[in-house]
This record gives structure tokens, sequence and C-alpha cells, in this order.
């Protein structure tokens, strides 16, 4: 990739000159889409990043939500994408890496990490290739730092077979007075680099990120893949800490997309301010180093900070007591950003830099692109064996068990975990505030694809209904928008449809989108990737503990929110069932108060009579009433309506089971909220048995849980 010529006409009128050959490096990686959103930044006014509770939304390394008026956590997610496809463990793990050092520029510490993973169909041997790959980076990163994942996803669709999506998020903790930024505070204040020496590994990751992969980008760009090392990222944690405890720190920023230009030259332009970098100072780990290489490369677990000159002995005293290395590289400055090299033959210092640096953050030109919304599928309902069609659901890589995946994860690191992956939503135990925080993550491939905009609304919604399930409310959200190549209308259709559906949904749930990530340019030779917003959203509540998935063996099982029941107007579209049997649906329709239906959940899943909640979501009813019977405890329910297919196999977020001891107190909660139809009640011999029209599904827990192992069984 190269700076295009209308963006070098741009920079030469600014300039008044032709840039340098690391200028025009620069301007080719912080104008990139990865860096610059140039085609996205115009859709994102639609989101609202306001609440009494956003202590610091989007445009900086995460954000800050406060619990209380004393302890704030922060919020950030990230895609390491392409580089994932090129090297599924460092990319996986690097991305880990990456949003980790988001969370310590905040002056917070990382208390939890959730994964949302999309690859080709499950059967192809380099998406399982990349599928291992991935798990293994991130499970290996995730645990040598010791920050627990706790929550996400794992979607498999035919469309990501030449470009899977790798987004993390990450959550930490702070407090007002240990509150940091990335915009840099006063001139004459020392610019330090601490961290991994510099290498040339990461060379312009910005720039690859925002290009369609190539069929030969496994090989061809390798070289755009950083490295990670997570013992030295441990080391960086603490030191962080260290250094935030001690109050040393004005301003800071990670070494993440464009690398020490990137970082240090946003730092100042937040500001309207600029540095003076002296880049042979940058401590190196590879002999002969030109200046375009130290700016760009993406060299892992690096932190560039603000100090005040007093400070910057003790701040080395820290760095060195880690074995992390440190280097004072500058100085933040009122001028430009200059950065400066010493000739070898001369010894005097060569400028390889020396342009306005909110120019080089903020100047690059938007795109105006041409959209087109697409159609609404066409209804084409299979005719499948009701049985035939449960065990296909159940067994599908979609809707099975994730043990594969999150056993891999040390989840309890950090003893804060009290609900871990596996259940609707994750727990963590704010001890500080005395609440739990409620943390869900994911996507949904096949909503989004069959309507981009319904389907990104019931993302929310699904998040949402997970939190609620647990007893807490939502407190905030943070999304990454990945689509395909913005330049094809069709794709940027979906991809505005996908932003326009959040947003609505959000704001309706008055959750605001505190901060996110755009990733475009997800084409391969196989194609565009699906519309796919990751969101991950946070909860909050009183307690840490929360009524179970798995039902008690005695109690009344009852399912809230189903409006296709209600309507009797069963929509199938978007549907694990209709991906099963090649059908195509209109997508179903969301509940008509899904703020009161959240609220109204999350107080009942919290009444002392409720035994066990669970969302109603990917694989529909059928998938859901299987994830609840145990070996212990089983249910018999009968299933209203006369399209049973359609009854137990249809999407539609908003919806929970609900086992009760108190059916009657859980009718009025939901009154004029949601609709609840009883289903039946449970057993204690952990059978499942569905009767539905004429039909009736028989099955137990161990068949179930070896439905279920399709991944474990094999990838083992």
């Amino acid at each position: 990739m190269s700076l295009a010529d209308s963006d070098r006409e741009l920079v030469v009128s600014e300039l008044d000159r032709e840039p340098t050959r690391a200028e025009a490096a620069l301007f080719e990686n912080l104008w990139s889409e990865h860096c610059a959103y140039r085609s996205s930044r115009p859709l994102l006014s639609a989101f609202d990043s306001e609440g009494e509770r956003v202590v610091v939304g989007p445009g900086d390394d995460a954000a800050v939500v406060a619990l209380d008026g004393e302890t704030y956590i922060t919020l950030g997610i990230e895609s390491h994408n392409h580089p994932s496809y090129v090297d599924p463990f460092d990319g996986a793990a690097t991305g880990v890496g990456g949003i980790v050092r988001d969370t310590l520029s905040m002056g917070a510490y990382p208390i939890a990490l959730a994964d949302s993973l999309y690859f080709g169909e499950f059967d192809d041997e380099h998406s399982k290739y990349l599928f291992e790959g991935v798990v293994e980076g991130i499970s290996h990163y995730g645990n040598c730092i010791g920050v627990p994942t706790v929550a996400g996803s794992v979607d498999f669709h035919t469309d990501y077979e030449g470009n899977p999506l790798v987004n993390v998020a990450c959550v930490g903790l702070t407090t007002e007075e240990r509150l940091v930024t990335a915009e840099a505070q006063e001139p004459g204040n020392k610019l330090v680099l601490v961290g991994n020496a510099t290498g040339r590994d990461g060379l312009g990751g910005a720039s690859f990120a925002s290009e369609d992969l190539a069929e030969d980008a496994e090989t061809e760009d390798r070289p755009a893949v950083q490295v990670g090392d997570p013992y030295a990222e441990k080391l960086l944690i603490e030191a962080n800490e260290q250094l935030v405890d001690e109050d040393l720190i004005e301003s800071a920023r990670d070494l993440g997309a464009a690398g020490l230009g990137g970082a240090s030259s946003e730092m100042v332009a937040k500001a309207d301010l600029g540095a003076h970098i002296e880049l042979d100072r940058v401590h190196q780990r590879e002999p002969n180093m030109n200046a375009l290489e130290i700016l760009l490369a993406e060299s892992q677990e690096r932190m560039c900070y603000e100090v005040e000159p007093d400070n910057v002995e003790r701040v080395r005293e820290i760095a060195e007591r880690f074995d992390l290395g440190c280097s004072v590289i500058g100085e933040v400055t009122e001028g430009n950003y200059v950065c400066t090299v010493e000739e070898s033959e001369s010894g005097e210092r060569e400028t390889v830099v020396d342009i306005d640096a909110y120019f080089l953050g903020e100047g690059a030109p938007m795109n105006d692109l041409e959209s087109e919304v697409p159609p609404e599928p066409e209804p084409d309902l299979p005719d499948a064996d009701l049985t035939d069609a449960f065990d296909a659901v159940v067994s599908s890589p979609n809707t099975a068990s994730k043990r594969w995946v999150y056993r891999q994860y040390d989840h309890e690191v950090g003893v804060r975990t009290s609900v871990g992956p596996g259940d609707d939503a994750a727990i963590m135990a704010v001890r500080e505030a005395e609440q739990g925080l409620a943390l869900s993550a994911g996507g949904a491939p096949n909503w989004t694809d069959a309507a981009p905009y319904e389907g990104a609304r019931a993302v929310v919604l699904e998040n949402a209904t997970n939190i609620a399930a647990k007893g807490a409310t939502p407190l905030a959200a943070v999304d990454c928008l990945n689509g395909g190549n913005p330049e094809k209308p069709d794709v940027y259709g979906g991809f505005t449809g996908t932003v326009d559906g959040l947003a609505e949904m959000c704001d309706t749930l008055s959750t605001p989108v505190v901060g996110g990530n755009v990733s475009l340019y997800n084409d391969s030779v196989a194609g565009p990737i699906p519309p796919t917003p990751t969101l991950a959203m946070v909860g909050a509540k009183d307690g840490y503990d929360a009524p179970p998935l798995s039902v008690a063996a005695d109690g009344d099982l009852l399912l809230v929110g189903d409006r296709g029941l209600a309507a009797d107007d069963v929509r199938l579209g978007g549907s694990e069932y209709l991906a099963q049997f090649d059908g195509s649906d209109r997508f179903p329709a969301l509940p008509d108060d899904p703020a009161a239906l959240i609220e109204t959940l999350a107080a009942v899943a919290d009444e002392d009579a409720t035994l066990a909640v669970h969302d109603v979501s990917h694989g529909g009813l059928a998938v859901a009433l299987a994830e609840m019977v145990t070996a212990d405890a089983g249910l018999e329910v009968s299933v209203p309506g006369d399209d049973p297919a359609g009854t137990l196999f249809h999407e539609q977020p908003g919806r929970a089971l609900i086992q009760t001891d108190a059916p009657a107190a859980v009718r009025d909660a939901f009154d004029g909220v949601a609709p609840v139809v009883e289903l039946g009640a449970a057993t204690d011999d952990g059978r499942l048995a569905i009767d539905a029209g004429d039909r009736t599904i028989e099955t137990d827990a161990a068949t179930i849980r070896e439905q279920r192992a399709t991944i474990e069984r094999d990838l083992e």
C-alpha cells in the first residue's frame, strides 16, 4: 500500500513541499482506514456516547465508566483480523496484548477479557487450523499475563473462510485519582518509552489492516504481523501499576497501530501540541534500523509516557526494577511534530519528520461512498423432520458447547470471577464498589447477514438479555464494527445498516456506546465477510450472586418475551435451523418495549423464588431447553402454536426461560411488558421431553451432552 495520489496532493499542499520518505509512510499509515476511519467516521455520529456515568468516551485508548463515586471501570475492544489469518497464534496473542495495554494507558489494572471469534465452516481443514491457532494464542497470552478470559463467542460461517475475525475486549479497574488519558499535558514534559526493545516486526501493520487479503497473504504479509511476549507484558502491567500509584504519569499511550509514530503523534495532536523526538534514542533489538523502521515498527509490549522532567529518573528506576527497557526519546513542544536522527558519517542530526501533529492525526479526508440497501430475503422454508432438525441444530458447531475453547483459558485468576464462561454472561466481583459487573460479548453473523439493521438491533438486545438473565442492568457498551470492502455499494449498505441498528437499540436501552473499533476491507479471494458488529456490554448489580442457567429438579418453567408466539407470526430469518437446511425467511420482529423487558427480567432474576434463568437466542427454544437440563434435573414441556418448527427454532432475541417457585408473581411482573407462556415443569430424572403439536421429542442429558460436544470431539 502507498499514499494515494489525492492524499499526496493534499499533503504537499499543506507542507508546501514533497514529504520525506518517513513522512509519507506516517501519512500512509495514520491516514489508512484502520487508523483514520475514513469510510466509517461519518456514520459513527449515530451513536449516543454520553451518560451520567460516562467519564471518558470515544477517542481515547479505552472508555471510562463510573461504577460509583470512587470506582471506575475501563472498557475497550479491538480487532486483530488480518494478522490472525496470516499467523493465527501471534495474530490473536498480540490482539490480547494490545487491548490490555489500551487498558494500562488509562491508569487501570486489567481484570477481564472477552473474545469474539469468527471462522469459516467448521468442517473446513484450514478453518480448523485457524481456529486452533487463534484459541491457542489467546489462551497462551491471557494465561501468562494473569488476566482471566471470562466471556465471548464463537461463530462459524462459510464467508469467513478467507478472512477470520478476532475481536477482543478488556475490562479494567481504576479510580478518579489514578485516571490517566492519552492527551499530552504540558510542553517541556519528557516522552519516555518503556518496555520491550524495538525491532522490525509489524512494519506497516496499520496499512496492511486496511487492504483486502490477497491469496498469498499468509506468506507475503508475514512481516506485517507482530510477535508478542506475554512475560514482558506481565512485567509492563506491574510496572505501569507502580508508575500510576506514584503519580508519575501525565499521559500515556500504548504503541499499537503505526508504532511509535502513531502513539506519540496522537498524544500531542489531542492537545494541539507538538513533539521533538530523537529516534536513535529508542532502545532497539536489531542492528542498523533506519528512521522509518523505528517510527513504524509495531513491536509489542511498549508504552509511551509523558513524564515531568523531575520524575524521569524515578520512572527509569521502576522500569529497571521490572527488567524493562527505558528510553527518554524526546519532549512535548508547542511546535510541530518533529523527528530527527543522527547521521552516522557527519554526526549531525537529520530532520526526517516535521509536520503539524493535528494535521497528521485529523487531516485525512473522509470517503463519500455509494450505499445499497440489501434486499429482504424471500421466505423459503424447509420441510425437515422435527427430530432430525432438533438433532442437527443442537449439534451444530455454532450452537454446540464451546467448552473446548474456554477450558483452555484461566478464568479464575485474579479471584474476581463469580460467574465464568459457559453461562449467559460472566460476573466479576468488584468488591471495591460491592457490585457485580456482568460482561457479555458477541455478534450473530447469521442475523446481520439476513437483515443488517434488524440483526444489529437484535445483537444489542441479545447481549442485554444475557446481562439481565444474571440480574444486572446494562451500563455501557463498546463495539467492533467488522465489514468487507466499503467501496462495494452492497457491502457499505450492509455496514451502514449494522451501525444504525446498533445505535438505535443502544439508545432505546439507554446504554451509551462509549468506544469501539472499526475493521473494514475484510475481503479475500473468497469474497467479503458478512456485516459483523461485535458488541461488548457491561452491566451492574448489587452483590455477586446470580441465578444459574441449569434448572433445579423442581419448579415451573416459563417462557417470557416470545413475540412470535403472541402474534402467531413466527419468522425464522437468521436462524441456525435455516442455515442447516438451506432456507430463508424474514427476520423476527423484536419486542415492542425492549427497555422495560430488560429491566423487568433483571429484577425477576434476582428474586428469591427464581431458580434458574436462561436467555433464548442462537438455536432458538430447542437449544435453550437442551442447555438447561442436567443429569439430575430434566424438563417436561409443551410448546404452543401450529408451527412446531417455527416455535422451536426461531431466534427472536429478548426472550428468556425462567424457572420459578412463584409463576403468578412472574406473570404479574411482566404484565403489560411482555408475553408469558407456561411451558411445563422440571423433573428429577435428567430427561427432556418436548411436546410440539402432534410430535414429541424425547432425549436426556447424556445424549444432549454428546450431541453438544461437536467441537471437543472433533479436535481431540
